[in-house]
């Protein structure tokens, strides 16, 4: 019998979230996101080097436009930690920080974190 229940449950859950917006559900699925740990690593390149890194992201956004949900701004955001000396690893002195970035001029490249830590 719990089974079933479990079951049921389920099956309310997924029909539930497919009547959300797009909006909650983006919501839902960051916190499960969260949740599992994701650790992302932004590179922000230019003349064949990387500038900036940010660690410890879950996450990249895509803006939305104000008075039109349905377009998409030209630039992405997210929150992540500015790894300074660029070794993968948090230090004291780097914190989180929120960031942007074009989607139009900005070379960069996302990826999660492989677990390299060089000194």
């Amino acid at each position: 019998m719990r089974i079933f229940f479990m079951v049921v449950g389920a099956f309310a859950a997924v029909f539930g979230a497919s009547g959300c917006t797009q909006e909650l559900q983006n919501k839902v699925s960051r916190s499960i996101q969260n949740w599992t740990g994701t650790d992302g690593v932004l590179d922000v390149i230019s003349d064949g080097k990387v500038m900036y890194r940010f660690i410890k992201i879950d996450k990249i956004s895509t803006a939305q436009a104000t008075g039109d949900r349905e377009t998409a701004r030209p630039y992405r955001y997210g929150y992540g930690v500015l790894d300074v000396n660029q070794n993968f690893a948090q230090d004291e002195n780097e914190r989180k920080i929120y960031f942007e970035f074009s989607d139009y001029s900005t070379s960069y490249v996302f990826y999660e974190n492989p677990g390299i830590v060089s000194r």
